[in-house]
């Protein structure tokens, strides 16, 4: 190894290393905030899966990245599965190479159990979103040599409700509750500590473009450097959960032209 190559080495592990401090950060900040009900359960990914969110970091998170991609929060097939962001369990095993191993929350809910690679179900989102960058990329290395994806929030919450529609001893319904759905008092809390890592992901990695996966985590990059990055462009594409009618009409396609409009491709 020579000098110029030992110091980029050097640095692309200093920057691995930022990065993970600041997601420990956000772990105990995020982890200390309390949720009221209906919120019954919260699952902190970057506690019982830091493994593989760490494995993820080391592997791809060395180097500058000209692109940051920005999702929400983990979904409960995803990311709170495998500790990935967006992290579709057979994505994240089988193109990205993530195996270390995935522990449990300390309480689960039995409609969210924790699997880990062993979930049966699939992350759609996780899946589209992956999915396109493997067709045009095709090496997961390819693709982060100037990409990386991050999560603004490393929560997932789950809410019950009782069906009024059915007698007392009925099963209770619980749901992923979106961080925007919070209460102001506890969304204030907790968009102060994700702020803060955003703040310090885009530090570390001086991306030329910060897109936001769907509305939520764009409108947040936007509230977040509206301010005090004039050399960063934010832009946004459209989500490709199941839930939003476009998505489910060739979602990689219409990311794709989003993508090569604003620049990014």
């Amino acid at each position: 190894m020579n000098i110029v190559d030992g110091q980029l080495k050097a640095a692309g592990v200093l920057k691995v290393e930022k990065v993970l401090k600041a997601a420990r950060v956000l772990r105990d900040r995020a982890g200390d905030i309390s949720f009221a009900p209906p919120v019954v359960q919260v699952y902190n990914p970057l506690s019982y899966a830091w493994g593989a969110f760490e494995e993820y970091v080391a592997r791809y998170g060395a180097g500058e990245k000209r692109v940051l991609f920005l999702g929400m929060n983990p979904g409960p097939w995803g990311m709170t599965q495998t500790g990935v962001p967006f992290g579709e369990v057979s994505a994240v095993r089988d193109w990205l190479g993530i195996s270390a191993a995935i522990g449990r929350p300390r309480e689960e809910h039995p409609r969210y159990p924790v699997k880990g690679y062993a979930c049966g179900r699939s992350e759609v989102s996780g899946r589209r979103l992956w999915g396109l960058f493997r067709e045009r990329f095709g090496t997961a290395e390819s693709f982060f040599q100037e990409h990386f994806v991050a999560n603004y929030c490393p929560l997932l919450f789950i809410e019950t409700s009782e069906n009024p529609k059915t007698p007392k001893d009925s099963k209770i319904r619980a749901r992923n509750l979106t961080p925007d759905k919070l209460p102001a008092s506890e969304r204030a809390a907790l968009y102060d500590a994700c702020d803060a890592h955003l703040r310090r992901l885009v530090e570390v990695f001086s991306p030329q473009y910060l897109i936001g996966v769907g509305n939520f985590a764009a409108a947040r990059a936007q509230e977040v450097f509206k301010k005090t990055n004039t050399n960063l462009t934010i832009g946004k594409i459209l989500h490709p959960s199941p839930a939003s009618p476009k998505s489910n009409s060739d979602w990689g396609g219409e990311a794709a032209r989003q993508l090569t409009e604003l620049g990014v491709w």
